[in-house]
């Protein structure tokens, strides 16, 4: 299952001897989940791989991968698999085994994509354990997805002091007064390739951006954005329990080709 949720494993591998070799199901046995990092892949082309692969190498070394140029070879013979036809949504990972790491790379053929999500706020202690690298708390994040989905929603949303930080598998933007706003910097949290994606093409067309402390109610009338590597920008249509917001999705319309003019070849 995938960070989502959802996309089967149409492929396992992993790294040994210095090259990927396929996996069978019963060739696997547990493991800490150390770093994952996944990016959708659409005919061959992909949105900013290279801060995906800076981010996985970054946090693989943080959570004590010795050997970096390892990690570098491993995600680009990783790339070479991806089919240059058709959406996929592969994810690299770092795990941990009595002390000894691993790594391993899963081919996924990409679910379907959503241009819209409804959320709902978790109101229980915060699970994250590592709030700033991907991988260790997936498991924790699905579980809050899940217990979101059981209330009619499809994302969680996690509070930090009462404060917006993030969703269970995405971060959190919104406009307000023509103004693009995201999330405080000291709030702890996922560094989302995505988000910093959008802000790099706000800052080129000089666009007005900006930090804000917020809590749920605070965003009354905003239009709220769910981003991530998989389904891009997300409109929050809906928050359970929550603020009313304006879903009318304006500005992600104006937003999604932007984003899908960053993309490049995988080659």
């Amino acid at each position: 299952m995938s960070e989502n949720g959802t996309s089967e494993i149409s492929a396992l591998f992993d790294w040994h001897e210095g090259s990927l070799r396929l996996l069978e199901d019963c060739e696997l046995f547990a493991t800490r989940l150390e770093v994952a990092d996944s990016f959708l892949v659409s005919d061959g082309r992909a949105l900013a791989v290279g801060v995906h692969r800076s981010r996985f190498i970054e946090s693989a070394i943080a959570r004590g991968y010795p050997d970096e140029r390892e990690l570098d070879a491993f995600f680009g013979d990783a790339l070479q698999l991806v089919p240059r036809e058709a959406d996929w949504f592969p994810r690299l990972e770092v795990s941990s085994h009595d002390g000894a790491y691993q790594l391993h790379f899963r081919l996924r053929s990409a679910p379907e994509l959503q241009q819209s999500v409804v959320v709902a706020t978790h109101h229980g202690p915060d699970p994250r354990t590592e709030p700033t690298i991907k991988g260790p708390d997936l498991g924790s994040m699905l579980r809050l997805r899940q217990e979101a989905q059981r209330s009619g929603a499809r994302e969680a949303v996690i509070l930090d002091g009462g404060l917006v930080s993030e969703g269970s598998t995405s971060s959190l933007m919104w406009w307000r007064d023509g103004r693009l706003l995201v999330p405080p910097s000291w709030l702890p949290r996922i560094p989302s390739v995505t988000a910093r994606s959008i802000m790099t093409v706000a800052a080129a067309i000089g666009a007005q951006v900006g930090e804000e402390e917020a809590t749920p109610e605070d965003l009354t009338g905003c239009e709220v954005w769910a981003v991530n590597a998989l389904h891009g920008i997300r409109v929050v249509r809906s928050w359970i329990g929550g603020p009313e917001l304006d879903a009318d999705g304006r500005h992600a319309a104006r937003w999604r080709p932007r984003l899908t003019a960053l993309t490049r070849p995988l080659d």
